[in-house]
Order: structure tokens, then C-alpha cells, then sequence
């Protein structure tokens, strides 16, 4: 008896894969703060230049 080594559906699986869930991936929605990072590392460095000036 000679079998395909290509199976030709999906239903001839290992039994144990017909219980598994398969993998879902979903993107992830990156939040674009860049600019909020940005105002905030501006705004510490001129506050730390500023007060080493008045010491």
C-alpha cells in the first residue's frame, strides 16, 4: 500500500492537532506619543539647564 506524502486535505490531521486551538495573531496598535515624548524630554532638559544657571 503506498501512500501521497502530500495530503491533499485538511481533515487527515493528528488527532491531538484537531483539539488544539489554532493561533490567532492580531496586530497591536502601537500609540504614537513620540511627540509627547519628545515635549517632555525638551521641557526637563531646558528646566535642568535653567536651574543650574540660577545656582
Amino acid at each position: 500500500m503506498q501512500r501521497p506524502l502530500v495530503i491533499d486535505s485538511h481533515a487527515r490531521r493528528h488527532p491531538f492537532r484537531s483539539h488544539v486551538r489554532r493561533a490567532i495573531v492580531r496586530d497591536r496598535q502601537t500609540r504614537d506619543d513620540s511627540d509627547v515624548k519628545l515635549f517632555a524630554l525638551s521641557f526637563s532638559a531646558f528646566f535642568v539647564c535653567f536651574y543650574t544657571f540660577l545656582l
